[in-house]
């Protein structure tokens, strides 16, 4: 049977690791040399979500910042994205928010895993907790991971994975 396919873009500031993640994903490899994603990164990776075939065109999206704005045509046709924030720089989730909220704008509610990355640097972290808790009672999922070590990579792949398989739901209305 041929795999489901689904293109799923990475976004998130400037070196908050979105090629690292992908790279760790789908390599299983992991470098310490800094290299700026210029435009677009394509790979993919196919995976089983329960007896369905899934095959993830990961977009690895050059980093906002001041400098360069989200190009929003690279979002068309995406089916759900992580949107990759650096747990030792604060100021990255908070991009990830303005960014989320673009990305809304531009394709509407489709389905996203927010990736607070570089765990292994806990001690360093500079994340408002109550700013999670509350982001979590909204309903967004939140994984920790380290693409240095692995740590909950393959988790943020296979929980989006799941998302997009979800069947869609209906809103809730009078009974």
């Amino acid at each position: 049977m041929t795999p489901i396919q689904k293109k799923v873009c990475l976004v998130g500031a400037v070196s908050v690791g979105k090629t690292s993640l992908v790279n760790r994903y789908v390599h299983s490899l992991f470098s310490e040399k800094y290299l700026v994603t210029i435009g677009v990164k394509i790979d993919a990776k196919t995976l089983r979500v329960g007896d369905v075939g899934l095959r993830l065109l990961l977009w690895d999206l050059a980093g906002d910042d001041d400098f360069q704005r989200l190009n929003a045509s690279y979002l068309r046709g995406s089916a759900g994205y992580v949107l990759v924030a650096d747990g030792s720089r604060g100021h990255t989730l908070d991009a990830a928010l303005d960014i989320q909220s673009r990305v809304a704008s531009a394709v509407g509610p489709i389905p996203f895993v927010l990736a607070l990355n570089k765990s292994d640097l806990r001690d360093q972290w500079d994340v408002d907790g109550r700013a999670l808790a509350e982001l979590a009672a909204r309903g967004w999922l939140i994984r920790h991971t380290s693409a240095k070590l692995g740590t909950g990579v393959q988790e943020v792949f296979e929980d989006l994975a799941r998302l997009l398989l979800a069947p869609a739901s209906t809103p809730p209305g009078p009974p």
